[in-house]
């Protein structure tokens, strides 16, 4: 394979969702593959005047879009789920090409794709206001939910296309248009995603004519943009994923126009592995979890807390299964574990690992590999560290596979060590010990917006409300009511009888004729 294909690889994938060769080699944003660290295009920035137009195309689609019942709104998320399937291989295998993920991983973004659809589909019918008991005679209180206003969706990396449709599909049955500003290493996925959606809009005629161009918009560009999106007034919403760094320079802008926000940042998640747990199944959930998307999830699995009467089998067990993980070309048949995006997160897992060894901590593996095949690539050996204690470093998320495992003897101690660290995004506890679990999920237990049994911190599924709490952000999408934050709520009186009786038995005195 030589440095150019996947150039031409790209080509060929983006050409499939009708994208033109000459818009991949036309601007200054450079997007590189870390399967090899070549080219693979060149895109266009948008600048202030592109937003601006962006913004006020999605306002008048707003006008127009949200007089369109929900079921018929759902109709167009169903069509664009149709178009999902038809192309879940080539979208997936875009993914592997620009986030490095395995095939089965590309593939399954795609399909949660697909689920949130038909999940939004469902719920287009279900937007459920409430009938609410009222204190005075001859009058009827309800509770009512409106289309909010264009959505702007700010999406990382790691989960390119997934994260936007838990955004995109339940905006756009809420009656919501959609501004995606992607990361500006896997901007491709986007308009990939984005040319389906318009085709999708494109075939729906009983579409607005005045929604049709600002329903769903991309927008190219770095972090200068995002912020662009945090201050405009315009947006009543910003949904964005990413670090927490990243939440704190954008969450008071929002905050300071009195802006909705659902923040998605820093995951650092625990496991704590009791001595009744099967040990069988808890290595295929840590491995799965601590270097699945080499250890670049939001839920990956960090640090592992192992009782001491089994750490000594379950960490050997450990070390020989990260040893043996298949790492390599992404593409390749029977993979684990694909590179990581770029030279920063090497460096970055690198430096870990040294303060880890510095520490006190016993390091197995983390070593680069296939620097001689790919010198622009970073692919890591995945890396387990038995520490003494979860120092400060522990409590900081490195973006890589590295996980760090500690002994516990009492159960009240691995608890309130697990929620010592500022993120609070997925947990779990391998247990067969049914007052071990409850312990774990109860109000005192693990802090975090997901707590898991039996199952590792990555298992989310769409059906339930995803996020966390702390610096995780507080924000929730996807499933259960996650579609309130999307949508504007009313409460209405409305007196049907002849008299005006006052709330709470005030009495202004008799009225004069």
């Amino acid at each position: 394979m030589t440095m150019d294909s996947p150039s031409r690889e790209a080509v060929a994938l983006c050409g499939q969702f009708g994208i033109a060769a000459d818009r991949l080699d036309a601007g200054d944003l450079i997007v590189r593959s870390p399967i090899d660290g070549s080219r693979i295009a060149a895109l266009r920035r948008d600048g202030p005047a592109d937003l601006d137009r962006i913004v006020a195309r999605a306002e008048c689609a707003f006008a127009a879009w949200r007089l369109v019942p929900a079921p018929r709104r759902g109709e167009l998320v169903r069509r664009f789920a149709e178009l999902l399937r038809r192309h879940k291989a080539m979208l997936g295998r875009l993914v592997t090409l620009e986030a490095g993920k395995i095939i089965e991983e590309g593939q399954g973004e795609v399909q949660e794709m697909i689920d949130i659809c038909d999940f939004a589909v469902g719920l287009s019918r279900q937007l459920y206001g409430r009938v609410i008991a009222s204190e005075r005679p001859g009058h009827r209180l309800m509770e009512t939910w409106h289309p909010l206003g264009p959505a702007a969706i700010i999406t990382a990396f790691n989960f390119p296309v997934a994260v936007w449709s838990w955004n995109a599909a339940l905006a756009l049955v809420c009656g919501d248009p959609l501004i995606w500003k992607p990361s500006d290493k896997t901007p491709l996925c986007a308009l990939a995603c984005n040319t389906l959606l318009t085709q999708a809009i494109d075939g729906f005629a009983e579409l607005p004519e005045a929604a049709r161009a600002g329903l769903s918009q991309v927008a190219l560009g770095g972090a200068d943009l995002a912020e662009a999106m945090a201050n405009d007034r315009r947006v009543p919403l910003v949904s964005a994923t990413g670090s927490t760094r990243m939440g704190r320079t954008l969450a008071p802008r929002i905050a300071a126009r009195f802006g909705r926000a659902i923040l998605e940042l820093g995951g650092n998640n625990g496991m704590i592995v009791t001595p009744s747990a099967d040990l069988d199944l808890a290595e295929r959930a840590i491995l799965f979890a601590a270097v699945g998307t080499a250890g670049q999830r939001c839920t990956t699995l960090r640090r592992l807390f192992v009782h001491d009467s089994i750490a000594d089998p379950l960490l050997a067990r450990l070390q020989r299964a990260c040893a043996a993980a298949p790492v390599g070309d992404p593409r390749a048949p029977g993979m684990l574990v694909g590179p990581l995006i770029g030279q920063e997160a090497f460096a970055a897992m690198q430096a870990a690992l040294a303060e880890a060894k510095a520490g006190g901590g016993l390091v197995s593996g983390g070593e680069r590999m296939l620097a001689e095949r790919w010198p622009e690539a970073y692919y890591v050996r995945p890396a387990l560290v038995e520490m003494p204690a979860q120092t400060a470093l522990v409590a900081c998320e490195t973006f890589g596979p590295i996980l760090y495992a500690m002994r516990y003897r009492d159960l009240d101690a691995a608890i309130a060590s697990h929620n010592a660290v500022p993120q609070g995004l997925a947990s779990s506890i391998f247990t067969t010990d049914l007052r071990e679990a409850e312990r774990f999920m109860a109000a005192d237990g693990s802090d975090c917006g997901i707590v898991n049994v039996n199952i590792g911190p990555s298992g989310a599924e769409i059906g339930g409300a995803f996020g966390g709490e702390k610096e995780t952000g507080g924000g929730r999408e996807a499933g259960s009511d996650a579609w309130k934050a999307y949508m504007r709520r009313v409460t209405t009186t409305v007196n049907y009888s002849r008299d005006l009786p006052l709330a709470q038995g005030i009495r202004f005195g008799s009225a004069t004729t």
